[in-house]
């Protein structure tokens, strides 16, 4: 049996695709996102301490070699390898000097030594390569296997049903039309047995009316199913991408943290070739296949000899397709690959476009552009090599099957065993069936698409929501409302991270201003982004009042939340919208006490279109200063309970800043704030300051009770009381 084989869905799934192939080949099946997790994959991908540890967690007994090509041995196998310096593949046989690997990017393959050990043996002179061996332990039997990474059709079959009386009309279109081609061959066969045969011109008149009356027939019903199939086609499109943006949002911040934004932009591409498959593709042949059936039953009719050729032929030309199904499928992981690549190059060559021309790097840009062009080129290359391949067989199969059906009814009419009327029709069946036969491998190409592209969108689909349906949620937050961290702990994801946060005890009273300092590193904005739930701690516990936070359900906490961080977004959209996100029309009162808080008035008249101006990547540019102060609007604009600031006036001058913080003193006033900064005008009417060094709590005062400590929180803010002074 073939060691069995699984694609990785994105750039960075080497790592937990090889574990869960070996997993499958010792009889148990895990979610590839259930690895992801033990492996603690990140943006840089994964590591083989990662693998090991994830091993570890499913039940293999795990050991890292080091060795050369004769250190491999067949008792050491399967394997994972760290192949090429940033890729993991999974050896499992060596046998006549021949290395069977299976790579989770492009399938089985079969090496030589030398091939073999350009790609295992590190470049550091040793003559050496790493491998992880993995033997199961009873605990990976006790495993039960994790289903439901399956491909799913039937959610998209609930598309259809909204439109199901429009697909009924399809079905009784298609029908006529198939039936109208049925009448066709027998009408021929009459001009030619009935007509020529005796000599009757009228007759001949009445059978090129009623043929002249199919064609009609036949363009009318194609005009109305081709409206049909636009209207469904268009619906059932917007309905499968919005529902998928739906999910999206419905993920976990933390899962943006490790997808690759071509990755994403590349499943919202696949839901096009569904979609075009099941309204398109799928229906047609559908029918195709109706008219095969019906006209297969009229040639037997004519001639038992003929239909057997047909049959036999049309049999070789179907496995001559299947024949390249599984090159095809490589070549298309290989192209999704390339172009999430693509895609994601791109993005970045746009935005950072001024980037690039200030730091004189446009050569080296362009080059890496270039060399993904290759790259694309290559797969473009082998996948027209594929389909000529594959065309020109089936061709040849095709006009064979022709040329001989051809030649045995020539035959039959010499021979008398038919009419030359029946010829003329048997030539009319083969050349309207010859569309149908090249139809299918249009379809089975189609369906490889649809079937890769939804095993993508399926594995988005089986992540688990930011809000668990199954789970009760608390919509509405607790009368007391001081928060309160205990015996915090947490590590970033990737395998080897020291913890940014160790055993972090913290009270932060209601309507009361905390400010957090500390030098950079020391874990200021993970203990924002843990109160915001981007992620959940990997120890300890965060509480409002004496509702654990983590109850309360997203959505109703966020909806009391302000924020400002430092990597806040802008819209492409108008500065009213920028600041009342989600809200229209907008507040007028609110709107206006948001500017004067932010002060940014001077800044909106001095636009032509004021507040309807355009900012953002399709409009206008803001300066960073400018973008701070419409994010501190926006918070402002919500009145929220609770309010985070994350360097939120660090790119403002000194004068905007002041005006600012004045304004923003009285909006504070019964809120309960957290402000991350460095600036001392920023936190020193703070109630509370908190100091962070390395993850924890050196220091905690007012200003004033810090600064005479003359401690690490005097040391951060000495160079500025000195400039104060």
């Amino acid at each position: 049996m073939s060691f069995p084989f699984y694609k990785q869905f994105d750039l960075m799934d080497c790592g937990p695709t090889c574990l869960r192939m070996v997993a499958k080949h010792y009889g148990r099946s895990f979610k590839v996102q259930t690895l992801r997790q033990y492996c603690e994959i990140n943006r840089e991908g994964v590591s083989l301490l990662g693998i090991h540890n994830a091993a570890g967690k499913i039940g293999f007994d795990t050991d890292a070699i080091k060795t050369n090509l004769g250190g491999l041995g067949e008792e050491q196998l399967p394997a994972i390898l760290h192949w090429r310096q940033n890729h993991f593949v999974v050896l499992y046989k060596i046998k006549n000097n021949k290395y069977f690997i299976v790579d989770p990017g492009n399938g089985h393959v079969k090496l030589n030594a030398e091939d073999f050990s350009r790609n295992w043996i590190d470049n550091d002179g040793s003559g050496e390569g790493i491998a992880l061996t993995l033997t199961p332990t009873p605990q990976f039997y006790a495993h039960e296997n994790e289903i439901g990474s399956e491909v799913r059709w039937s959610f998209l079959f609930g598309y259809f049903k909204a439109y199901r009386k429009l697909v009924i009309q399809l079905f009784f279109g298609l029908a006529a039309g198939s039936i109208l081609q049925l009448i066709a061959p027998f009408l021929t066969q009459s001009i030619v047995d009935v007509g020529i045969n005796t000599r009757n011109l009228n007759f001949i008149y009445i059978i090129l009316i009623a043929q002249g009356a199919l064609i009609i027939g036949r363009i009318s019903v194609d005009f109305i199913r081709s409206w049909i199939l636009l209207h469904i086609s268009i619906r059932v499109n917007i309905s499968i991408l919005t529902d998928f943006i739906i999910k999206l949002m419905k993920l976990p911040m933390v899962f943006f943290d490790t997808k690759m934004t071509g990755d994403i932009m590349q499943r919202m591409n696949d839901q096009k070739k569904i979609e075009t498959f099941l309204t398109g593709t799928a229906l047609t042949t559908l029918f195709s296949i109706f008219n095969l059936l019906i006209f297969s039953v009229v040639i037997a009719y004519y001639n038992l000899t003929i239909f057997f050729v047909f049959l036999i032929s049309s049999t070789l030309y179907m496995g001559w397709i299947v024949l390249f199904l599984n090159r095809r499928k490589l070549l298309n992981y290989k192209s999704f690959e390339i172009s999430a690549k693509n895609q994601s190059n791109v993005v970045q060559l746009v935005t950072g476009m001024q980037e690039i021309k200030l730091n004189n790097c446009e050569q080296q840009k362009r080059w890496e552009w270039e060399d993904i062009q290759a790259s694309l080129f290559n797969v473009n290359v082998k996948n027209l090599a594929l389909s000529q391949y594959q065309q020109g067989g089936s061709t040849l199969i095709n006009e064979g099957k022709n040329l001989l059906i051809a030649f045995l009814s020539a035959k039959a009419v010499i021979d008398g065993d038919m009419t030359l009327g029946a010829m003329v029709a048997v030539q009319y069946i083969i050349g309207q069936l010859n569309g149908p036969i090249e139809q299918m491998l249009g379809f089975i190409q189609g369906f490889q698409d649809a079937r890769i592209s939804l095993e993508r969108l399926n594995e988005i689909y089986q992540m688990d929501d930011e809000e668990q349906p199954d789970k009760e949620w608390n919509d509405t937050l607790p009368v007391q409302k001081d928060i309160s961290i205990e015996q915090l702990s947490f590590r970033y994801p990737g395998t080897g991270n020291l913890p940014v946060l160790r055993n972090i005890d913290l009270k932060i009273p209601q309507g009361k201003t905390t400010a957090i300092v500390g030098m950079s590193g020391s874990g200021k904005t993970t203990i924002l982004k843990l109160l915001l739930r981007f992620y959940q701690p990997d120890a300890g516990e965060i509480n409002i009042g004496t509702e654990p936070l983590n109850s309360i359900s997203y959505k109703a906490w966020r909806e009391e939340c302000g924020v400002v961080m430092q990597d806040g977004f802008i819209f492409s959209d108008t500065i009213e919208r920028n600041i009342a996100v989600g809200e229209i029309p907008a507040d007028p009162v609110k709107l206006n006490h948001a500017i004067k808080v932010a002060n940014i008035q001077d800044f909106i008249d001095g636009l032509p279109r004021g507040l309807n101006t355009m900012i953002g990547a399709e409009g206008n540019g803001v300066s960073q200063g400018q973008l701070q102060r419409m994010l501190i609007a926006r918070a402002v604009y919500k009145d929220p309970e609770y309010i985070f600031f994350d360097e939120a006036t660090n790119a403002l001058d000194a004068n905007n800043e002041w005006t600012i913080m004045n304004n923003l003193k009285e909006f504070f006033t019964g809120r309960t704030v957290i402000i991350v900064a460095h600036r001392l005008s920023t936190v020193r009417d703070a109630d509370n300051i908190i100091v962070l060094d390395k993850g924890s709590i050196i220091e905690q005062g007012t200003h004033q009770e810090l600064t005479q400590l003359k401690g690490a929180y005097y040391l951060l803010v000495k160079n500025q009381l000195e400039l104060g002074t």
